[in-house]
């Protein structure tokens, strides 16, 4: 009988992956080394060291590296979260925003500019509310060792101003001193790259941008059909040249744990049907996937991302979806 290939394997814990974490789901022709980390951790340690043979990936990390030329890591079409970032963004109430034009001249904190997150808000500030960032004075929390772009090689893009958040501050403290007065996205999940530990979301000084996150979550869905993606997965190059069939392997056991993920949440949804704790017409809900995998199934969400990274001046093109992904993968 074959040996099986060894691989190792870094990703963050959530419903949709625990089944292949927990081993419930193994690929075939392949023996996982699987380690869990929060995403900050595992983005700075694969884009700086290239610890693991495959790994959960920031999209955005993943096309701004290989715009500069950077092949070492291909793309494949799991997307393990999705969320509307334009509902992560903070403010003071007593900055005088109440609307997303009025940020413009603002102080923005941000963990790290090209971070996914970050390039989603702004794509959707910048082609929904006119926003331009090139209005804003930017503060940005990660140091260069521990961040993304301080192995893609980040640089400001043309007429951006970013600054580097002093050690002894974070976006936390800056916001609560009135030394900033928004914020796009805030981590305080214990890592270590990022470092603010406040309370934000519960402060009585803070609110969010936007009041309704559902509301606009709707509004956003229903206008443009996306439920944008933050994190994708990638395998080592040389290990794919090497065993091409790794890919779909890899993409058929994830697929299979998410989907097992969505037919437990059905069977626990199921008794609140029956007693009419939830309307019978939220079935057709649980009948559609949020989170669909692979290429074609997402190509326009994908896209758009590509698009917003060329827009904000973090690529110098945008890049195409068949230089990211796997080419076994593409017509998935």
């Amino acid at each position: 009988m074959a040996s099986k290939l060894d691989l190792s394997l870094i990703v963050a814990r959530n419903a949709r992956s625990e089944p292949v974490i927990n081993g419930t789901f193994e690929p075939d022709g392949i023996d996982l080394t699987v380690t869990v980390a929060h995403p900050s951790e595992i983005f700075w340690r694969q884009l700086h060291f290239a610890e693991f043979d495959v790994s959960e990936m920031s999209m955005a990390s993943l096309f701004i590296a290989r715009s500069h030329g950077n092949t070492d890591w291909v793309g494949l079409p799991i997307f393990t979260t999705r969320v509307f970032f334009q509902n992560m963004i903070l403010v003071r109430k007593d900055a005088g925003i109440e609307r997303p034009e009025d940020l413009k001249g603002k102080r923005i904190g941000v963990p790290e500019y090209q971070q996914t997150a970050a390039v989603w808000s702004r794509g959707i500030l910048i082609n929904e509310f006119g926003f331009k960032p090139e209005d804003n004075e930017w503060w940005m929390e990660r140091t260069e060792q521990v961040s993304h772009g301080g192995a893609t090689g980040f640089q400001p893009p043309p007429g951006v101003t970013i600054n580097r958040i002093p050690p002894e501050k974070n976006i936390g403290t800056m916001m609560l001193n009135k030394e900033l007065d928004a914020t796009l996205l805030y981590i305080t999940d214990a890592n270590l790259v990022d470092r603010a530990r406040i309370d934000l979301h519960n402060h009585p000084d803070i609110r969010p941008l936007f009041t309704d996150p559902l509301a606009e979550g709707h509004r956003f869905y229903n206008k443009t059909g996306m439920f944008p993606i933050n994190h994708g997965m990638v395998v080592r190059r040389s290990l794919l040249e090497q065993h091409p069939w790794i890919a779909l392997n890899l993409f058929r056991t994830f697929r299979a744990a998410k989907d097992s993920a969505a037919a437990k949440a059905k069977e626990l949804a199921e008794p609140y049907f029956i007693t009419g704790a939830l309307p019978h017409e939220a079935r057709a809900g649980l009948a559609s996937d949020p989170f669909p995998y692979g290429v074609q199934a997402n190509r326009k969400t994908l896209e758009t991302i590509a698009s917003y990274l060329h827009e904000q001046g973090l690529t110098a093109n945008k890049v195409a979806l068949e230089d990211v992904f796997a080419p076994s993968t593409l017509e998935l």
